[in-house]
């Protein structure tokens, strides 16, 4: 069953599905809002105990409820300036080391980082990096994982698989299939990778700078000089997707708690520098 639910995906009309449920998701019809949020939350039993605005009827379409902020006093940053947070709510699907330039998939597959970051995947070989998997019920904003400066992007267009467990594991090269947005910053540390892989449904990856419009037509590179501080806003996805964070080097120590299936919260200390 699992790997005909991976098969199936190859064939549906990705862009189109995920394009006609996102007009459905920004209408600002209160008659479909209020269907479209009610349901799901009902479904996976959404708390708006931790959001800014905390009764349903606040929010005017389903997208404005997907990407709700949270109370500003939700998520405190770790208290000591050389802790690494996390960049989103989710659960880590791998963690490990970047060898031969290659990260783990699932099951004995890898991937190579150059494939999914192109020139900005340069400096990693031998760092760390985790990947962070955001079901529907979770928070959906990304925020930076430690003080940087936005350098580089690169929009790289492609299909809408869902990034699950279910098909990481029968999707060879998942991520590199995917839509995405490739992030490197600048840090104490050295350089910094926070990429956003899109997936079916996700309507769009949005920034907090101008930048190219989601879905992606065509591979644009842009230069950048936005500095940031740890935990600060970078972006938001409409509806589950994945975030996959690359350390140089000897520079970031992850936590020794962290494995894969680890539940992670945005702010969470996820590792050191150093």
């Amino acid at each position: 069953m699992s790997e005909r639910f991976a098969s199936l995906q190859k064939v549906l009309p990705q862009h189109l599905i995920s394009r006609w449920i996102g007009k459905l998701a920004a209408s600002e019809n209160p008659t479909i809002s209020k269907v479209f949020i009610e349901q799901f939350a009902r479904a996976y039993d959404i708390s708006l105990k931790e959001a800014e605005r905390k009764d349903f009827s606040d929010y005017t379409s389903f997208n404005d409820f997907f990407t709700r902020a949270l109370d500003s006093n939700a998520r405190p940053m770790p208290g000591a300036v050389n802790e690494l947070a996390s960049p989103v709510d989710g659960c880590v699907s791998q963690l490990g080391r970047i060898c031969d330039e290659q990260l783990f998939q699932a099951k004995g597959q890898r991937y190579s980082l150059r494939g999914l970051a192109g020139k900005a995947g340069q400096g990693f070989e031998g760092g760390d990096f985790c990947t962070i998997y955001l079901a529907p019920s979770d928070y959906h904003r990304i925020h930076l994982p430690y003080a940087g400066t936005l350098t580089q992007t690169i929009a790289l267009p492609g299909a809408l698989f869902s990034v699950n467990g279910i098909t990481e594991e029968y999707i060879e090269g998942l991520f590199l299939r995917n839509e995405r947005l490739v992030c490197r910053f600048d840090t104490a540390f050295g350089p910094m990778l926070v990429i956003l892989v899109g997936a079916l449904i996700v309507a769009s990856i949005e920034t907090v700078w101008p930048g190219p419009a989601s879905p992606y037509q065509t591979i644009e590179t842009h230069e950048h000089n936005l500095a940031f501080e740890r935990g600060a806003e970078i972006g938001r996805f409409l509806l589950g997707s994945t975030v996959i964070c690359c350390f140089p080097k000897d520079a970031v120590r992850l936590r020794n708690t962290l494995a894969v299936g680890s539940r992670v919260r945005m702010g969470e200390v996820l590792g050191q520098i150093g």
